[in-house]
């Protein structure tokens, strides 16, 4: 079994395995991949399912740590048993992504990957890109916890993030300057108060000898 690494990539040694069930779930799962270049860690990826290819699984599993592996992240569709099957193979930190690629919308992959019995935890995510995103940084907060260089990554993240936000805010303040204030409406009534009688204007009458509308 030898696992592709990501395009592109140093022969170093891979921290991080990315697994998926099918190759359909790539353009998902390449969103765990590029949050783990940002922060440096170098990683593997490989295609293996749980039902159709369950031996390479095993094995795959069960050599991970030998491997110098200290993460796994494993994303699949419809009845998603890859991570659940993956944790119960190795102590190394297993996080599951749902995919969403059935007919339910991912709800089937999400409740068969964070619905573990106890002993067998899997980290699940969120459905989707999201979650493949956030998997590949919580993979790298896991290794950060021994890794000085990936941990001063992960906070220049998040001042980054933070300084998007306030960039985002500040523009849409600047908008909503420049646009015209409309008028404020009249202030309604109070419930129960009398409204003033109109007053009723009295038509003049025509003086002796007068006589009203057009001349004959």
């Amino acid at each position: 079994m030898t696992p592709y690494l990501k395009k592109g990539a140093r022969m170093a040694k891979p921290l991080v395995g990315i697994l998926m069930g099918s190759d359909s779930d790539l353009p998902i799962m390449q969103e765990a991949g590029a949050m783990l270049r940002e922060f440096g860690i170098e990683y593997e990826m490989t295609i293996a399912s749980a039902h159709r290819t369950p031996k390479k699984v095993l094995e795959y599993s069960q050599t991970a740590e030998r491997r110098g592996l200290k993460v796994l992240i494993a994303g699949a569709g419809w009845a998603a048993h890859l991570a659940g099957f993956i944790a119960s193979q190795t102590t190394l930190p297993v996080i599951g992504v749902p995919i969403d690629s059935s007919a339910l919308k991912g709800m089937d992959a999400l409740l068969s990957t964070v619905q573990m019995p106890g002993g067998i935890p899997v980290a699940t995510m969120s459905i989707g890109k999201g979650g493949a995103k956030n998997a590949g940084i919580f993979a790298a907060q896991i290794i950060g916890t021994a890794d000085v260089k990936v941990a001063n990554r992960l906070k220049v993240f998040k001042v980054e993030m933070e300084r998007e936000v306030e960039e985002k805010a500040k523009k849409l303040v600047a908008v909503s300057v420049a646009e015209p204030t409309l008028p404020e409406p009249e202030a309604a009534a109070p419930a129960g108060a009398k409204k003033k009688p109109r007053r009723r204007r009295w038509k003049k009458k025509p003086a002796a000898g007068q006589t009203q509308g057009p001349a004959s």
